[in-house]
């Protein structure tokens, strides 16, 4: 069964920083892109940024560049978003989530499995 498991949310101050990591099992998703979104209350799911496998470019959302990183890990199952600078408005549910093939997308549809999400709340 395919799982994805994010982790490392919490409550921080802003200004602070937060490490997610997303780790996938199940099947190997070495050779697909993975993406990270997240969802505040009332709102839809955001993109924030994704990776590509072959040369693994990224993209970011323009609300997080300059602050958040995506990264794999060796393995390639494994997913990091470094979160630095955090602000209020980063205040969201982050999900990770893999795609349908190996690219770096910004639309939800291209994504095959998601997690179940971890809280990030920011203060102000």
């Amino acid at each position: 069964q395919v799982q994805l498991v994010e982790s490392g949310g919490g409550l921080v101050q802003a200004g602070g920083s937060l490490r997610l990591s997303c780790a996938a099992s199940g099947r190997t998703f070495g050779n697909y892109g993975m993406g990270w979104f997240r969802q505040a209350p009332g709102k839809e799911r955001d993109f924030v940024a994704c990776i590509r496998y072959h040369d693994g470019s990224t993209n970011y959302a323009d609300s997080v560049k300059g602050r958040f990183t995506i990264s794999r890990g060796n393995a390639k199952n494994t997913m990091y978003l470094q979160m630095n600078n955090l602000k209020p408005e980063d205040t969201a549910t982050y999900y990770c989530a893999v795609g349908y093939d190996s690219g770096c997308y910004s639309a939800a549809a291209r994504y095959d499995y998601w997690g179940q999400g971890t809280q990030v709340t920011v203060s102000s």
